[in-house]
């Protein structure tokens, strides 16, 4: 291991963030995120276990993503007042205990409280993309967030199919339990590898919560870019919500197996990430802006070619949602490295603003695209998906160049 300092310089002026620290820092943000999400696909297995009814099922998810609304909110904004490296650790603690009492439980509000605390802990990863984003050098921060957000792209877009072949070889407790390890390694490797990052600041923490409503009512691109990928992030909920349900139906007929394998093919669309920091450094972000969120309505419009049940239209579904997680990881990333533009000090509160402005959206996708798949069918639900994107670039329009 390194014992020199992570972050070096070739000059008084030129830090350089070595490689490895960049590489690491997208792992670790990938593993962590992933727990969100490795629920979703067992709903089923844990509800039989546990002897949940449908609707307490439900809070599974909801209960993650409420924890972690709240983690966003009220945790991640102390990356502006403690060491980035000691705060990180310990709030990945708090997962690491809901992993473990997720692994362990034997009725439904033990796991539902569980759930609560993997979500809250969970957004860890926010602590440490604004921190690997103080550690990069201007001219290539673009370049190191989205190199570190492809990581915690590819944790989203992974986490469900590794849990469906997981379960399906073993057990869903299974899952948690190796979870719980990965986390307990990871906070050695942090504690040992990351270089302290001191805050000097001197709000006490009230202030800090105040500063955030100022910041969010008057910072007008944190508002377009957080209103651009709540749209972005709606259609991506929406998307993945209800394909596999199409998918499970009796027009294509797939087996979870099968579904979890066309989850995969959706990984491909994490390379945007790294692309689009290199593009937001060139200063190419308001092209590229455009081109994800009207790729976003065009993966939607891909579905609506062939017959639904056809090999061809299945084809068809693969390469939207390919195109669909290639633009809103490339548009994630962009929003990120204009927020991190400004001043360092609120970079913490930025980031969770941010965060939890587009994951309301991703809930409001959540929430309308069931009923709207149960009520129209897929062709309605697909249009509606198109709309979110579309909307935004609307927005998009009246942008001010510069």
């Amino acid at each position: 291991m390194p014992s020199t300092p992570a972050v070096l310089s070739v000059s008084e002026s030129v830090p350089v963030m070595p490689s490895w620290l960049v590489f690491f820092l997208a792992c670790v943000c990938g593993l962590i995120v992933a727990n969100i999400y490795y629920a979703q696909p067992l709903i089923g297995p844990i509800a039989r276990t546990l002897g949940m009814s449908a609707s307490a099922a439900g809070l599974i998810v909801t209960l993650t993503q409420l924890g972690y609304v709240v983690g966003l909110l009220f945790l991640v904004p102390l990356g502006d007042l403690f060491e980035n490296r000691k705060l990180a650790i310990t709030v990945m603690s708090v997962s690491a205990v809901g992993l473990l009492a997720c692994s362990l439980a034997s009725s439904p509000g033990l796991f539902l409280g569980a759930s609560l605390l993997v979500g809250l802990g969970s957004v860890t990863v926010q602590i440490l993309v604004p921190y690997a984003a103080h550690l990069a050098p201007e001219a290539m921060r673009g370049r190191v967030v989205g190199n570190v957000m492809s990581g915690l792209m590819l944790g989203i877009m992974l986490s469900r199919p590794v849990a469906s072949f997981i379960t399906d070889l073993s057990s869903w407790r299974v899952v948690f339990v190796l979870s719980f390890g990965l986390m307990v390694i990871l906070a050695l490797l942090l504690r040992r590898l990351l270089p302290p990052r001191p805050v000097h600041a001197k709000l006490h923490y009230g202030e800090l919560l105040a500063s955030m409503l100022q910041l969010a009512l008057h910072t007008p691109v944190l508002q377009r870019r957080g209103l651009y990928h709540a749209c972005m992030f709606a259609a991506f909920s929406l998307f993945w919500t209800t394909v596999p349900l199409l998918l499970a139906g009796p027009l294509f007929g797939l087996s979870d197996i099968g579904i979890a394998l066309f989850a995969l093919a959706g990984v491909a669309g994490a390379v945007a990430a790294p692309l689009a920091g290199r593009v937001a450094d060139r200063g190419w972000t308001r092209a590229a802006t455009a081109f994800a969120l009207l790729s976003a309505s065009a993966a939607f419009l891909l579905t609506h070619l062939g017959t639904l049940g056809s090999g061809f239209s299945l084809g068809c579904l693969v390469a939207a949602a390919i195109l669909l997680d290639f633009a809103v990881s490339a548009n994630l990333v962009l929003g990120q490295r204009v927020i991190f533009t400004l001043n360092p000090a609120y970079r913490a509160r930025l980031n969770g603003l941010y965060m939890a402005t587009f994951f309301c959206g991703g809930a409001f996708g959540s929430a309308v695209s069931t009923y709207i798949f149960t009520a129209y069918g897929w062709q309605i639900t697909s249009l509606v998906g198109m709309l979110f994107p579309a909307l935004a670039f609307v927005y998009f329009l009246t942008e001010r160049r510069g």
